[in-house]
């Protein structure tokens, strides 16, 4: 495994789940076998011709297991990297949220071809820290990357340019969701106020930029996150319901049955 302060080359997944990748973005390309995975409470299966993109949260991918002919190219770029290598183009909020639903994206020949030729590049660039604008090159050599992302991700499900404000009212309200605002603030009016604009409008915004309402990315954020800590058996239950602000034991119980589908204790075992 060879890096620099800002991307890493790897050829496993194994370590995507690391402390010391907690601030990189994860892009894989399959070129052959196959491997499963829990994230975000689903299970995904990466396949030859596949490529993935995990934002971050690398934490949330479980139970990984490969064929015994799984192929992977892995390339971690910082977050920092990435937002000085992201393209002018508010079509970087929709995909981020599509992937965060579904972080796979199924190529074609042609998009195969391309992923992979992507990927060595930033990995021959890598290797030359020689070229006077080394840097350069490189913000170069993943902005690309990112674009043929983008442009992978509307072949699949459509493009569909956005407004500049409905990305800024939607990367503001992610922002909220963030930083851990809906342990507290599970009433959409909460992030409406905070944004300035009525419920119903912050709703519309959300549909219209990631397909699905604001009240789906609350309970969803909160869902990982008490998800997360029912599997720290360091704290009670009690404990977990007090973090999230629930008025009893009995109620903290009702939202994790229903957004969970099991009782908290249930999802100890």
């Amino acid at each position: 495994m060879e890096s620099i302060q800002h991307i890493i080359i790897d050829d496993t997944l194994r370590r995507i789940g690391d402390e010391a990748f907690a601030s990189y973005l994860c892009h894989a390309y399959c070129s052959g076998g196959f491997c499963t995975f829990a994230y975000n409470g689903k299970t995904f299966r990466l396949q030859q011709g596949d490529c993935m993109i995990i934002p971050r949260r690398g934490d949330l991918v479980k139970d990984l297991r490969e064929s015994d002919d799984f192929r992977v190219s892995v390339i971690y770029v910082t977050q920092e990297f990435i937002e000085v290598a992201t393209p002018q183009s508010n079509y970087g909020m929709k995909g981020h949220l599509a992937l965060f639903d579904n972080p796979i994206m199924r190529l074609d020949e042609a998009q195969q071809r391309q992923c992979a030729q992507n990927f060595e590049t930033i990995c021959r660039r890598l290797a030359a820290p020689q070229h006077h604008f080394y840097r350069e090159v490189l913000v170069n050599a993943v902005q690309t990357m990112i674009l043929d992302f983008f442009d992978f991700h509307a072949e699949l499900y459509g493009f569909d340019r956005l407004s500049t404000q409905y990305h800024q009212l939607m990367s503001q309200f992610i922002e909220l969701l963030e930083r851990g605002d809906y342990r507290r603030n599970r009433d959409i009016s909460y992030y409406a106020d905070k944004l300035c604009i009525t419920p119903k409008y912050l709703s519309e915004v959300s549909k219209k930029v990631s397909g699905l309402p604001a009240a789906y990315w609350i309970t969803r954020y909160t869902s990982l996150d008490i998800s997360r800590l029912l599997r720290d058996r360091r704290l009670s239950l009690t404990d977990i319901a007090d973090r999230f602000g629930f008025s009893s034991q009995a109620h903290f119980s009702r939202y994790v049955q229903n957004n969970l589908g099991a009782k908290p204790s249930d999802l100890r075992d």
